[in-house]
């Protein structure tokens, strides 16, 4: 207690805050990377004239929520306010599309990473750089937004992804953490910055389009991890914290997207090694010791923080409709008078899904509320499927629920074992799908038919991860990298469970992803024949 009570009090305390899909939150650490206080703040994407997006408005409600419920955490324990910090990071979703004008007028509504209307831009884009560009790749949308004619393009001064938004609006610097920025436009390795020789490819191509800016101009600068990136200035402050205690001035390292802070939480930022950040989208991230032979349209190339480059099977829809299977039996409950903690109430149902066939009876689930790249999904329509003569009962069901959740991101993967030969020796787990010891953990080991570990810094999640990002700016001695910085001081005597691939688990899970691929065509003939209502 003292020992938090001194750090806060003398501004040796680092706070990482990441706004994820469903929730912002806010973690403050210790001298000793320990977590001091927490904070959250619930928030849910909007689906607006077939966009979906998220108001400015809405994310500084947020991080003010989340911020101020982390310095009332911190008051409580410690009986004391917070007025300085030694660093701050951010970091959020990564990808989409948030531009702006030359007098910093936002141009369109925020287009977040879960949109899949850039086809067209897309299928240009890879053929022209020879290089997988991403549905959800903020350039997509930029040049998709070009070949539709929209108005607003001719006026577009900047524009930058949403943790790059607020790292602006906060120290008044446009820069963006070489992670991040790997999800805008493709990353020259070598150089530790956007490729130019892919830039001079697309003026060339928007030049003949009538388009006068040329894209070096409107993409922020690359920072690495440990590089300075301003300080929070006094709007800064009084935009974090509208009470006015916090004091301006205090450093802030590059921001960062999830996919990097997840990395940075399983410490999985060398070679060979990888995670799975699993939450409202899932993506598997694996450290590539080099260049993958040619291009595969299902896998992303982006960065680690320190900028080794990385291979991402990314799917846009995990546990959002396990969320919601979930959502129904709390109102079922407390119809009968029960009323259940969610921790509880998932615990049981995550539970009795070991109780299920290996290969879920039968029972086939899709829980995509929105389109998916890995195989050409334009919109989603979760739905549950199965034979008649089907094994229906709550253990399968909840363990179709559970295993649907891994099946895109295990076709991404199939890629890389199959075709690229990449070995993957061991995953790190990191989400709340993870929550209940030994469920997923032990799903996705079939799944991926590897070893999967989880670490007992899982629950904390991206935000501290930012908040080690943060520490690492301050922290690091000369020449030490980002990787021993994690191995040799965050993780030092880490604890982990570990769960290796069942045969019998992994021979049902094989049987569940031949239903699941065979059955695609039926999630297909839901997207064409259930049509969304016109706003």
């Amino acid at each position: 207690m003292n020992t938090g009570k001194q750090a806060i009090e003398n501004g040796k305390a680092v706070l990482g805050i990441e706004l994820g899909s469903t929730r912002i939150k806010a973690v403050l650490l210790g001298e000793q990377y320990e977590t001091l206080a927490v904070g959250t703040s619930d928030w849910e994407n909007h689906l607006e004239n077939n966009i979906w997006t998220y108001p400015l408005e809405e994310v500084w409600s947020g991080v003010q929520e989340s911020y101020a419920s982390m310095a009332k955490d911190a008051a409580e324990k410690y009986g004391v306010t917070i007025k300085t910090l030694k660093s701050i990071g951010f970091s959020a979703m990564m990808h989409g599309y948030l531009p702006f004008d030359k007098n910093d007028r936002q141009l369109t509504a925020f287009r977040t990473w879960r949109n899949t209307m850039t086809g067209d831009a897309v299928k240009e884009l890879t053929d022209l750089f020879q290089y997988n560009v991403p549905l959800r790749f903020s350039i997509a949308h930029l040049y998709q937004a070009v070949l539709n004619g929209e108005p607003h393009v001719k006026d577009v001064s900047f524009f930058t992804t949403l943790a790059g938004y607020v790292h602006w609006k906060l120290t008044g610097k446009k820069e963006l953490g070489i992670g991040d920025a790997s999800g805008m436009f493709p990353i020259d390795i070598a150089k530790g910055t956007f490729n130019e020789h892919m830039i001079a490819l697309f003026n060339d191509l928007v030049h003949q389009k009538g388009i006068l800016w040329n894209l070096e101009d409107l993409l922020p600068d690359v920072k690495k991890a440990g590089e300075a990136a301003g300080t929070l200035t006094a709007e800064g402050a009084k935009l974090l914290d509208p009470t006015g205690n916090l004091v301006p001035g205090i450093p802030l390292c590059p921001p960062e997207g999830d996919a990097g802070t997840g990395m940075v939480a399983t410490n999985s930022v060398a070679a060979k090694t990888g995670n799975v950040s699993a939450g409202t989208s899932i993506f598997a991230m694996i450290v590539l010791e080099k260049e993958l032979s040619k291009v595969h349209p299902e896998i992303d190339m982006v960065t680690t923080p320190s900028g080794e480059l990385v291979a991402m099977a990314h799917a846009n829809n995990c546990s959002s409709d396990l969320n919601a299977w979930a959502n129904i039996f709390r109102e079922f409950s407390e119809e009968a008078g029960i009323k259940m903690d969610p921790s509880k109430l998932y615990g049981i149902l995550f539970n009795t899904a070991m109780k299920g066939d290996k290969d879920c009876g039968g029972v086939l689930s899709y829980g995509f509320l929105s389109g998916e790249n890995i195989f050409p999904l334009n919109a989603g329509r979760p739905l549950i499927t199965r034979l008649p003569d089907s094994n229906f009962n709550l253990s399968n069901l909840m363990r179709a629920n559970i295993s649907t959740a891994f099946g895109a991101v295990r076709m991404g993967l199939d890629i890389l074992t199959e075709q690229e030969g990449v070995t993957i020796d061991e995953i790190t787990g990191a989400g709340g799908i993870f929550k209940t010891p030994g469920v997923a953990q032990k799903i996705m080991a079939a799944a991926f038919n590897t070893r999967v570990s989880i670490m007992e810094t899982a629950g904390e999640g991206g935000a501290w991860g930012m908040a080690v990002l943060a520490a690492f700016l301050t922290d690091k001695k000369d020449g030490e990298t980002l990787s021993d910085f994690l191995k040799n001081r965050i993780f030092v005597g880490q604890q982990k469970t570990v769960a290796d691939p069942d045969p019998e688990d992994v021979r049902g899970f094989n049987d569940f992803m031949q239903r699941y691929q065979d059955g695609l065509e039926i999630e297909y003939a839901a997207v064409e024949h259930l049509k969304e209502k016109e706003s």
